[in-house]
């Protein structure tokens, strides 16, 4: 099943420019969205969500149009930049009690299984919290709103190997409950330890969209790691 199809999906600058970016997401997939800084991956999640207005195109998460549903749809979905950068001298308790009022799907045993699983401590504040715990707030925020569906902006950029292994694990985990996580990302090896399927952007145009097997059958030469492949692609739009 699709958690989003994103269709045609079109935004100008006057320096960079989305064009026809297309793809699918599904429904219990890790999707990793590659690309290098400036490819457009932040500009195509904020235009997915609406947060920028796009030029052109269409977005649906569970076969609706985000246009006309967008507060339904927004229930449905957990969003992240990585880090929290809001409330950073109130506790943990306090941001769960102010973000609960906004979602009447708020689920107050996911959010104490989740507080439990991510090792949070409620009485701490986000000033407190290492980078990978931040993330790890975020993430249980959107879950105990009981999210279908999590995207991520580089949520594992600037964490340290080891908080980035546990975060990958913890993707691999809501993958098994049905959650469809779409995390955009540069480093390569996060893909390749736990993405189903890989959405490769280059200068605002997506390059490919497949299943990770399908992916390196497709691009990758022989004997060429997830990692060569991508940077001889990248290499080669570089100088397209």
């Amino acid at each position: 099943m699709a958690a989003a199809d994103v269709r045609g999906l079109v935004k100008r600058y006057p320096s960079f420019e989305l064009r026809d970016v297309t793809f699918s997401l599904e429904t219990g997939r890790i999707t990793g969205f590659v690309g290098r800084n400036g490819a457009g991956k932040t500009t195509t999640i904020k235009a997915m969500l609406n947060m920028i207005r796009p030029n052109g195109g269409e977005v649906c998460f569970f076969g609706k149009p985000l246009a006309g549903n967008e507060a339904e749809i927004k229930k449905r979905v957990g969003y992240s930049t990585g880090t929290v950068s809001w409330y950073p001298r109130k506790k943990i308790r306090d941001i769960v009690s102010i973000v609960r009022r906004f979602y009447d799907t708020w689920d107050e045993a996911a959010c104490r299984r989740y507080t439990e699983m991510f090792g949070l401590d409620m009485e701490k504040t986000p000033l407190e919290l290492s980078e990978g715990m931040k993330v790890k707030l975020n993430l249980m925020l959107a879950l105990s709103h009981r999210a279908e569906m999590l995207i991520l902006d580089e949520p594992t950029s600037g964490l340290d190997p080891f908080s980035r292994s546990e975060l990958l694990d913890v993707f691999t985990g809501l993958k098994a409950e049905g959650v469809a996580v779409f995390f955009s990302t540069h480093i390569i090896s996060d893909l390749e330890k736990c993405a189903d399927d890989i959405v490769y952007i280059s200068r605002g145009r997506i390059v490919a969209a497949l299943p990770k097997e399908d992916f390196m059958r497709t691009n990758a030469a022989p004997g060429e790691s997830l990692e060569d492949a991508l940077l001889r692609l990248e290499g080669g739009a570089i100088h397209a």
